[in-house]
């Protein structure tokens, strides 16, 4: 008997993480409504491929982080706009204004720490493993307090409300 599951003509991983992608978008789109205003204590951590088709970054964050980068959405964020496939947000980083533009495509991950809620997506690309990168370290006043949230990022079995789709391609 095969243990392997047969191969599906319908693309089920894709079409979860298109709607779990939008998701993200649904989020933003609420709080670009309400003005760039996040309700309560809600704040964002969004993890995104760097490279990925459709990101437009300026070109030092780009070197400083190579493959993946987080950024967070919290006190500090302005402009942000929210279309169908992805956002854009002008962000500080060092006391430089930036404006980032990124895909929904690009988002590795998505967490809003006030919750427990976060989203883990499978990158776009070719599978590849990612080399470990420095967090963004845009200006915010509670940079401590951020660091040690983005850390979570990666627990998905402690409990945490992160979904973590992975329908194992065949290799």
């Amino acid at each position: 008997m095969n243990d392997s599951a047969p191969d599906s003509l319908i693309p089920y991983d894709e079409i979860v993480q298109e709607a779990l992608r939008a998701v993200v978008g649904r989020v933003l789109g609420q709080v670009e409504a309400t003005g760039g205003t996040l309700p309560g204590s809600h704040h964002f951590y969004i993890t995104f491929k760097t490279t990925a088709p459709g990101v437009d970054i300026p070109t030092r964050l780009r070197e400083r982080f190579p493959d993946e980068m987080t950024i967070v959405l919290q006190n500090k964020f302005w402009d942000l706009r929210v279309d169908e496939d992805g956002f854009s947000v002008g962000l500080s980083f060092n006391q430089i204004p930036s404006k980032l533009v990124i895909p929904f495509s690009a988002i590795t991950a998505f967490v809003d720490p006030a919750v427990d809620f976060g989203l883990q997506f499978q990158a776009m690309a070719e599978s590849e493993t990612p080399e470990p990168h420095e967090d963004a370290e845009n200006d915010s006043p509670e940079q401590d307090s951020e660091q040690s949230a983005a850390a979570d990022v990666d627990k998905a079995d402690d409990g945490s409300n992160v979904v973590t789709v992975d329908f194992g391609r065949k290799k």
